[in-house]
């Protein structure tokens, strides 16, 4: 192992599979200049606290993987420090399979999405479940928000990457429609008003 960031997505296997596919000199530059980072810089912390949903990958001792989505208000998943996340875990449907996951394997991983921007960033590291820590759990519950925060979550990033936009289609949320429509509703009464007076 080289001790690159990027070495833990960048395997042995993975590597040879860049050369095969001929994209290895590619992100061996990558590496060359930097590469990717394990510190939460202050645009990765604006993006994630203007999320309301991420997808958090888990995986069992033996290797099998699940997927579970996460929301909330915008801003629920909190950067603590420069490496931490956190984040109430409300109650859901009570299979605990990312709990059962994280008890046995620590490894973890966040996918977060920016539909209409097409802007995706993922992130690799530790995930542990705190649930006797009630002055944490409320630090990281929203105000307003009817969800019952059953534990936290606290993600400690090994490693970061944006992705390019490519093949990402654009999606709005409900209030982002409403705006935009509100705009253009008011924009059509302003005309509709211009054009009767002209009429008078």
């Amino acid at each position: 192992m080289s001790g690159l960031v990027s070495d833990i997505a960048f395997t042995a296997s993975v590597k040879a599979a860049q050369e095969r596919k001929g994209s290895r000199a590619a992100y061996a530059g990558m590496e060359a200049r930097g590469g990717w980072t394990d510190v939460i810089t202050d645009d990765l912390a604006a993006f994630i606290g203007a999320q309301d949903s991420f997808y958090m990958g888990t995986a069992a001792k033996d290797g099998q993987p699940y997927i579970q989505h996460r929301g909330g208000p915008a801003g629920f998943l909190k950067v603590i420090d420069d490496k931490n996340l956190a984040f109430a875990d409300f109650q859901g449907n009570q299979q605990y399979i990312s709990t059962g996951n994280l008890a046995e394997n620590d490894k973890a991983y966040l996918f977060l999405m920016e539909y209409p921007n097409r802007y995706r960033i993922k992130i690799w590291g530790t995930a542990r479940i705190i649930d006797d820590d009630p002055d944490l759990l409320a630090s990281l519950t929203g105000d307003g928000y009817r969800a019952k925060p059953e534990q936290a979550v606290v993600f400690n990033v090994k490693a970061w990457d944006r992705n390019c936009p490519q093949h990402i289609m654009p999606r709005y949320t409900e209030a982002q429609v409403a705006e935009r429509v509100a705009g253009l509703e008011a924009q059509v009464a302003s005309l509709t008003k211009a054009l009767e007076e002209a009429a008078n």
